[in-house]
């Protein structure tokens, strides 16, 4: 719903959904999705607590409460204890924590553990460290019919330590930045194209396989130079990589 690092006419921040019930991340959800759409949204899942990938909690809590209904979002301690005095704790608006009621309130925060998985919104989660200016969870997410994709979220150099733990079909794996800006990236936690191709060679070492991979999370400034970037290096490693966009559909 949202493939980029900011937000501009035709781009959406980061936000993915998941067979029509499981949102991760909601930088740009409500205003991709109609009101039907969002009525079926079951659960969230946020990688960390920076804005561009929790903003919309307090849209989708405003138009959950018009139907009387509840989502469950999940996320490690340490996001929803930043989440909810920044969010959603009523100074800025409403506190969709307790209203309409705090016996069914529109959203309900629930702390997950990384490398556990579980079972939320119908589907097997694996949540997983990844590298990053702060704590963040990349997410696996596996079907009942054993289709898999990968979300690193906001990651830097590193996110091949989750490589061991992981098989997916689907690779959705950020590039913040063009090549020259690469020494800046590594600092704040962030991938450049050349960067990718090191953690996927790892991957491919490790897996003997690489899977289709599409690349996120984009600085709109950059796209191009990103786009040219990338394409070299799916050329290079004879690999299906390709940048994302806002409402890309994929089925595995």
């Amino acid at each position: 719903m949202g493939a980029h690092g900011i937000e501009a006419k035709g781009a959406r921040l980061t936000s993915l959904l998941i067979g029509e019930v499981l949102a991760i991340d909601v930088g740009g959800l409500t205003s991709a999705l109609s009101l039907p759409q969002q009525e079926k949204i079951k659960t969230v899942l946020l990688s960390h607590h920076h804005f561009d990938h929790t903003r919309d909690l307090i849209t989708l809590g405003a138009n959950v409460a018009s139907w009387q209904g509840q989502i469950e979002v999940y996320a490690l301690q340490h996001t929803l204890d930043l989440v909810f005095p920044c969010l959603l704790d009523g100074k800025m608006y409403v506190n969709f924590l307790e209203y309409p009621d705090k016996e069914k309130p529109c959203l309900s925060l629930k702390a997950i553990e990384p490398y556990r998985k579980a079972i939320i919104g119908g589907y097997e989660v694996l949540p997983l460290p990844v590298k990053h200016s702060v704590p963040t969870l990349g997410y696996q997410v596996t079907s009942p019919e054993g289709k898999s994709l990968f979300y690193t979220s906001d990651t830097g150099p590193g996110v091949s330590a989750c490589w061991e733990y992981i098989s997916p079909q689907l690779l959705i794996i950020e590039v913040a930045g063009p090549n020259k800006l690469e020494n800046r990236l590594k600092v704040v936690g962030h991938l450049s194209a050349s960067l990718l191709k090191q953690e996927l060679v790892q991957f491919k070492d490790l897996k003997g396989y690489l899977p289709r991979t599409i690349a996120i999370h984009m600085a709109l400034s950059y796209e191009n130079e990103i786009r040219e970037e990338v394409a070299q290096v799916a050329e290079e490693l004879e690999a299906d990589i390709s940048l994302g966009y806002e409402d890309m559909k994929v089925t595995l």
